[in-house]
């Protein structure tokens, strides 16, 4: 291993590490065992404490994790998607920079209004809050904007100086960090009689069987053979031509589920911990296991598969680079009938990707909802595992190859 994997590989734990010091660092001003207590066991806060790593019943500064972050590139995407002036800042190099301005300063927002929620909802709760509430107020909104804006600049300079993409890094680590949690959890009740080792034995199986399906579906692709003219094979014989298109079924990635479970912990993450009686009744109708919840779920997975699959993957571009490279599909002109071709092909794998995440994201769930299970487990927590270990598996062996032809290069010179 090269030193500059190493150095980024040491990176990415140290700032991973900082993230999880941080998840210990109470708001001043609250009795956070009166705050364990409200979160235990209630389906909202096993949602948001899976997300933050536990910060959110300890009342960490990051308690809103990640999310506001997520939440701000959800209507920066959609805008951009909307509207063409903001879709061509995306393109150039420093409306890009402005764009990711703008995405910031939208997280503070989002940030300052969540906050300011969840202080108001803790001064209803008998015994939460120690001090003034005016001051407590301040205190969270400053404490928790300062600690999302530490895990925003942790991810950043994760992606820039690491390995892996940082904000995805960040919500594995968190999920991760419950693990040892669910098991004793699980050992606990298995040890009280109030689960048996046949319910236990069926959450084993329903969760080895979801990552394996996870597995054979994000390693899955449709290759669409290329085939080159004479002339084109002789000028590349030297060169490595790819002899065809790779397809992914899941064109979106972990995008869709991360997506829909930001917007949902929006309004539960407002709501959840308010007096008021109706916005309990549509915290209650949202709260994780419930009917409303799982259909709001499904649906907006749905939609967000399709609404990324269609951002990521441009057709009209990979027509036009095939067509200057010299290459056509077999039985197809090249141009625009090689993009209908290429976009009918991506639409109906974008179907079955959009059906399998949404399935993924709440079957797994509710299976083991019903088993009775002492932790909250979903299929979007083992989702983000399974796609963030490969995706950072393929770039530190990108980056291993990478070392070994600048070796090589160095070497021939």
């Amino acid at each position: 291993m090269s030193n500059a994997l190493t150095q980024k590989i040491l990176i990415t734990f140290g700032f991973l590490f900082a993230y999880r010091v941080l998840a210990y660092v109470p708001v001043p001003g609250v009795d956070t065992t009166v705050i364990a207590s409200f979160f235990n066991g209630q389906g909202v806060g096993d949602m948001v404490n899976m997300f933050s790593g536990g910060a959110i019943e300890r009342f960490s500064i990051i308690s809103l994790g990640i999310m506001p972050y997520i939440t701000a590139s959800i209507v920066m995407e959609l805008m951009a998607a909307t509207f063409p002036a903001i879709g061509q800042m995306k393109k150039e190099r420093d409306g890009m920079q402005k764009y990711m301005q703008i995405i910031r300063y939208a997280t503070i927002v989002i940030t300052v209004v969540q906050a300011f929620g969840v202080s108001v909802g803790l001064q209803n709760m008998n015994g939460a809050v120690l001090i003034d509430p005016m001051t407590f107020t301040i205190i969270t909104v400053v404490s928790m904007l300062t600690g999302t804006m530490l895990l925003m600049w942790i991810g950043e300079r994760i992606t820039q100086s690491g390995i892996g993409n940082g904000i995805s890094l960040i919500i594995f680590a968190g999920i991760v960090s419950g693990i040892p949690s669910a098991i004793s959890n699980t050992m606990t009740s298995v040890n009280t009689g109030a689960l048996s080792f046949l319910a236990v034995l069926a959450m084993v199986v329903i969760i080895f069987l979801t990552i394996f399906v996870i597995i054979y579906i994000e390693l899955g692709e449709r290759r669409i053979p290329i085939s080159y003219s004479r002339k084109t094979i002789m000028q590349n014989q030297d060169k490595r031509v790819m002899n065809y298109i790779p397809i992914k079924v899941n064109l979106a990635g972990v995008i869709p589920p991360i997506f829909a479970s930001a917007v949902l912990m929006f309004p539960l993450t407002m709501l959840g911990s308010s007096d008021n009686e109706y916005a309990k009744m549509v915290a209650d109708a949202l709260a994780p296991g419930g009917m409303a919840f799982n259909a709001a779920t499904f649906i907006l997975v749905v939609f967000f598969a399709y609404f990324y699959a269609s951002i990521v993957f441009n057709a009209k571009d990979i027509a036009d680079n095939l067509k200057r490279q010299g290459g056509f599909i077999p039985g197809v002109r090249p141009g625009e009938h090689t993009k209908e071709f290429i976009n009918e092909v991506a639409s109906r794998l974008t179907g079955s990707g959009a059906f399998y995440l949404a399935l993924i994201s709440t079957l797994p769930f509710i299976l083991i909802n019903s088993i009775g299970a002492a932790f909250y487990f979903g299929g979007v927590a083992v989702l983000i595992i399974v796609q963030v270990a490969l995706d950072t598996m393929r770039k530190i062996e990108a980056q291993i190859y990478m070392n070994k032809y600048e070796t090589l290069g160095s070497v021939g010179l």
